[in-house]
């Protein structure tokens, strides 16, 4: 079994000693330097930590490095057990390498950090799910890392870690409203990347300035007006004949098991015959790790029937949107529809034919929005959507206030057996 501790080499009491990290598995041990020094009276050698005393003021950046470290060590044998790879202290020695690389001089600069730390991502286990980083978190990564160089292009700048303030945060919101004409959601999402790449950084032991803890640091996001499909047009797009357009037809089928699914797009082609367990679908959630079973609707049956026990093949997430979209147009979903937006701080409305809206996505938006406005116990609702609190299961849904009004109208209907006026 693999242990990892801290320990000072030196045995000078009166001068700071080198903090080596030791690892051992089997015949190896490893012998780390971590580049800190520390004095061995504000040592504890039972947590194998810093002590917490003022005389020490980089104690906490200190302690944050070493347990990257100790963590980064769990995640390479980890990543060895799920690979079949033999655990050797050279293979992890590249491994610390890539994590403190960050220290070398190219590195002190954002985006070189940013792209050690991509390159790092691509073989690190997500301790939230035991699972390698995706695909699509890799994509964000990269395009995070791509909006911050343009900004360095455009400012005609360096990013380097004292670079990331306060002011540069206004700065950069700016940017993108003003120049790259970027949504307040986006904005948001890069924010909140970039904040991970920081606090990776910071745990690295890198000189990161303090601002990006501020809580005027902040990530932020405004309600989309995502759309949804009732029942009926889901039915009038499972209904229309498509039999002279395959591609349609496979992009339709699809979709329609996402609507009665509520499976993410990236979920449902990956639906195999071996995830049917008799009248039920079990899917283990690609996204976060979660088990849920659904019951078969008879829909999906019969989509599954048509393809011989198996489902479509996947395409590219772009391409099915674009299919979409003409499918749904074809089965006369053309409601008009207004969509507001935030761009460069200024919120617009702007009027769309329903169809133009579809996406991938609508389809699992639809399943929780019918299913709620059914009637359906929403905690039921959100152990298949996988929604982990209410307040964000009520944000994803679609219903308007004219909607609500109607749902209480039609319970008190039901119920007015009931009451009686006195």
């Amino acid at each position: 079994m693999a242990t990892v501790k801290f320990n000072l080499r030196g045995k000078d009491e009166t001068k700071p000693q080198t903090i080596y990290l030791i690892f051992r598995h089997k015949n190896q041990k490893l012998v780390y330097s971590t580049g800190f020094k520390v004095k061995p009276k504000y040592w504890n050698d039972d947590t194998y930590r810093v002590r917490n005393v003022t005389h020490v003021a980089d104690k906490e950046k200190i302690n944050t490095l070493l347990d990257g470290l100790a963590s980064e060590c769990s995640n390479y044998a980890t990543d060895c057990k799920y690979s079949q790879k033999e655990i050797t202290k050279d293979g992890l020695k590249k491994h610390l390498d890539i994590f403190t690389g960050v220290t070398a001089p190219a590195s002190k600069t954002l985006i070189a950090f940013i792209d050690s730390y991509i390159e790092q991502s691509k073989n690190r286990i997500n301790p939230a799910t035991g699972k390698y980083i995706t695909k699509n978190t890799l994509k964000k990564y990269v395009s995070c890392r791509n909006h911050l160089a343009n900004y360095e292009k455009y400012a005609g700048i360096t990013l380097e870690f004292k670079s990331i303030t306060l002011d540069f945060y206004h700065d950069f919101i700016e940017y993108q409203g003003k120049v790259n004409n970027s949504s307040t959601n986006t904005t948001g999402k890069l924010i909140a990347i970039l904040k991970a790449f920081l606090n990776a950084a910071d745990a690295a032991g890198l000189p990161v300035t303090r601002d990006f803890k501020s809580s005027r640091f902040k990530t932020f996001s405004e309600e989309a007006d995502a759309t949804y499909l009732t029942d009926k047009e889901i039915a009038k797009i499972y209904t229309i004949n498509l039999a002279d357009k395959p591609k349609l037809d496979r992009v339709r089928d699809l979709f329609i098991v996402g609507c009665w699914t509520g499976l993410r797009f990236s979920d449902v082609t990956r639906l195999t015959p071996a995830n049917l367990k008799g009248n039920f679908i079990e899917v283990e959630q690609q996204k976060t790790g979660g088990r849920v079973l659904i019951p078969l609707n008879p829909m999906v049956k019969a989509i599954w029937d048509k393809y011989g026990g198996q489902l479509p093949k996947a395409i590219s997430n772009q391409k099915f949107n674009d299919y979409i979209k003409e499918v749904s147009k074809l089965a006369g979903i053309n409601e008009d529809t207004h969509k507001g937006i935030t761009k460069g701080g200024i919120k617009r409305s702007t009027k769309f034919e329903k169809w133009e809206l579809v996406t991938s996505h609508t389809a699992r938006r639809s399943f929780a929005t019918n299913l709620y406005k059914s009637g359906f116990p929403t905690i039921s609702i959100m152990k298949i959507t996988g929604h982990k609190t209410e307040k964000a299961f009520m944000k994803y849904i679609k219903v308007t206030p004219e909607e609500h009004a109607k749902m209480l109208a039609a319970h008190w209907a039901k119920t007015s057996n009931n009451l009686r006026v006195v």
